[in-house]
């Protein structure tokens, strides 16, 4: 198969790294926030692709944002609706999360994501199992760039550090975060530059992992 033909990516398993050589996927969650439209503006000017792993409770008032989201060509993706810790939660509660952002996006953007991220990346095989229930790819991390540890001028540099460091180990799904100042104004724009130096392409989770249906 073609890197670029679409392949099958599996439900109800945590996957960590892309498929598509010289891909690296640009995730942020917890979003929408007020500094989207300018990570938006920002990745545009790059001509950069990326996937919004977006909390429903964050939803009212960004209407707008998230219809941008989709309408330029990033991924829109689930993180619950209200940030919940998934592995605390029964059969029930977890599907409620789920579904009440399902219905809110659907109401915003016309779209069903079939693409999530766990809150605090915390997962476990029950979570897993439901996730596969309710027909979800499940996203982690191998770039973490602990930007809400860094979210300060003077301490952005840590999470370059992180980015880097874990970037050249063989990283490719990087986990940041729209809704911290630093991480829009100062971390984005080295991240492109150092996949751009490197020869890799900035793009969506769906993409790097050769698949192009992003919702239902």
């Amino acid at each position: 198969m073609n890197s670029r033909e679409r392949q099958t990516v599996p439900i109800g398993t945590y996957i960590q790294s892309c498929h598509v050589p010289g891909e690296v996927a640009l995730t942020f969650d917890d979003g929408p926030d007020m500094y989207t439209d300018e990570l938006l503006d920002l990745l545009s000017l790059y001509n950069a692709k990326a996937t919004f792993f977006v909390n429903g409770l964050k939803l009212y008032g960004y209407e707008s944002v998230i219809q941008r989201i989709v309408r330029e060509g990033h991924q829109l993706a689930s993180h619950t609706y209200s940030h919940a810790d998934l592995t605390t939660l029964g059969d029930d509660q977890i599907t409620e999360q789920m579904t009440s952002l399902e219905t809110a996006l659907q109401a915003s953007t016309g779209v069903i994501p079939v693409y999530m991220r766990p809150p605090y990346l915390a997962v476990n095989d029950h979570v897993l199992s439901v996730m596969a229930d309710l027909g979800y790819h499940v996203i982690g991390a191998s770039v973490d760039t602990k930007d809400y540890e860094n979210d300060h001028p003077d301490l952005i540099g840590h999470s370059v550090e992180k980015f880097t460091t874990q970037l050249d180990q063989g990283g490719t799904i990087v986990l940041a975060h729209d809704i911290r100042e630093q991480t829009v104004r100062t971390l984005v724009r080295i991240m492109l530059d150092k996949l751009a130096d490197r020869g890799k392409r900035p793009t969506t989770v769906g993409a790097c992992l050769g698949d192009s249906s992003y919702y239902r």
